[in-house]
């Protein structure tokens, strides 16, 4: 069965991305190698891999046009907060690295706080604080 997985996402400079999520709080993967065209970061308790490589690099992976994530959306990738206040520093925090909140904070559903953003190359992301005790149970 899997054990790990990782997230690979083609960017179109990998000091600037590596930069950004740098600034929001990511870790960087010190055990990945790193070069002009890729970096690895580290997200969550879980240690999920994300793997940041030079959109030509990418293409190479794929054998397959990119996403213009001016136009779509390729994916949706979220991730948990503690706290109302953590989903609020971190939509500061991206706002001052360079990325744009499509979503402002807010409360989602009844039981969950969250915004959107998207980082430097268009990817989405969703940050999400859940408070379990308004969880509708179903």
């Amino acid at each position: 069965m899997t054990k790990e997985l990782w997230i690979n996402l083609p960017v179109k400079d990998v000091k600037k991305s590596k930069d950004f999520f740098t600034a929001i709080g990511f870790t960087i993967n010190k055990n990945a190698p790193a070069s002009d065209s890729s970096a690895s970061f580290l997200i969550g308790t879980k240690n999920i891999v994300m793997m940041l490589f030079e959109e030509s690099l990418f293409q190479k992976f794929t054998n397959h046009a990119l996403a213009d994530t001016s136009k779509s959306t390729e994916v949706l990738l979220s991730f948990d907060a503690e706290s109302r206040q953590e989903v609020d520093e971190l939509a500061r925090k991206v706002t001052a690295a360079g990325g744009k909140v499509f979503a402002q904070p807010g409360e989602s559903q009844g039981w969950m706080y969250a915004f959107g953003f998207a980082d430097p190359d268009g990817h989405r992301w969703n940050v999400l604080y859940m408070d379990m005790a308004k969880m509708p149970k179903g």
